[in-house]
């Protein structure tokens, strides 16, 4: 309900701020040559004064109790800084390559165990692929339950 209501003001507020900046643009052009100088020169000198906003991001955020304390680094990070914050990509990269290596090891271990499990059995190799022994597996299975 308030989301509404703030959504009204708003609005309410472009719309005036359209008419006056409407009202001022009709008005500029009857404006003499010396004023509409004299009012460039002060948007141009009232520029130069502005402050400009001093941004900086927090570092880190240190929470104690209710309250909360920003700590900004340093302005212009040396190379000492760039190398320690690709530390933690390149380890975790590195982690990457490793956790592949071994499931790729894991992954043949099993199949070298399966063949194994083939090769020794009494059966013959062949004897897998026929359509009668996958029958005669699921018959076998069937009974013993």
């Amino acid at each position: 309900m308030t989301n509404s209501f703030q959504y009204q003001n708003q609005l309410a507020q472009d719309r005036f701020g359209l008419r006056v900046t409407a009202h001022l643009s009709d008005a500029a052009d009857d404006v003499p040559y010396d004023i509409s100088e004299r009012l460039r020169a002060a948007r141009a000198r009232a520029l130069d004064k502005r402050k400009v906003a001093d941004v900086r991001t927090a570092t880190s955020v240190g929470f104690s109790g209710s309250s909360a304390t920003l700590t900004f680094g340093n302005e212009n990070p040396g190379w000492w800084d760039r190398l320690a914050a690709a530390i933690p990509l390149l380890a975790l990269v590195l982690g990457l390559f490793v956790i592949s290596a071994i499931q790729n090891d894991n992954r043949a271990n099993e199949i070298a165990e399966i063949d194994a499990a083939i090769l020794t059995d009494d059966l013959p190799p062949a004897a897998y692929t026929d359509p009668g022994f996958a029958q005669f597996l699921k018959t076998i299975s069937g009974q013993s339950q």
